[in-house]
């Protein structure tokens, strides 16, 4: 009996997790481009991120705010969508570039240490020819006081 209250709870979990609400935003530029990230900026919604949606928008994102600069690693577990992620450093420059296969565990890594990682779908940075170095405007909310 115990265990049907445990697989009922990990259902009804996982239908919230697919029926959640969208975070906070913040309108991002990259270059002549604009973007509408939800911001995940606390422990549980990086945790969470994309996982379980089934579509985004061209022109939206998400973007992870970290406490510090550090080595950050994204995988895309229970994540539908392909993406592509940019590991942004302090400053707001692009480090690197990552695409990544839906529901894969496979680790995707910043090259050093960075403080924001925006994930977009994927190619979305290929096809405007975004390459690292590109600076990130709006991030100025987030910057370290």
């Amino acid at each position: 009996m115990r265990s049907a209250f445990v697989l009922l709870g990990w259902l009804i979990a996982g239908f919230a997790w697919a029926q959640q609400p969208p975070l906070p935003a913040v309108d991002l530029t990259v270059g002549m481009y604009r973007i509408h990230a939800e911001v995940a900026n606390d422990m549980g919604s990086r945790m969470q991120g994309l996982m379980f949606r089934k579509s985004m928008p061209q022109s939206a994102g998400m973007l992870f705010v970290f406490e510090d600069s550090a080595a950050q690693c994204m995988w895309m577990k229970n994540t539908l969508i392909p993406l592509s992620v940019a590991f942004v450093d302090a400053m707001g420059a692009i480090v690197n570039i990552a695409d990544m296969q839906p529901q894969t565990e496979d680790s995707h890594c910043a090259e050093r240490p960075v403080r924001y990682a925006l994930e977009m779908n994927k190619g979305w940075f290929a096809q405007r020819g975004i390459r690292p170095g590109t600076k990130l405007g709006g991030l100025e909310a987030f910057a370290p006081r």
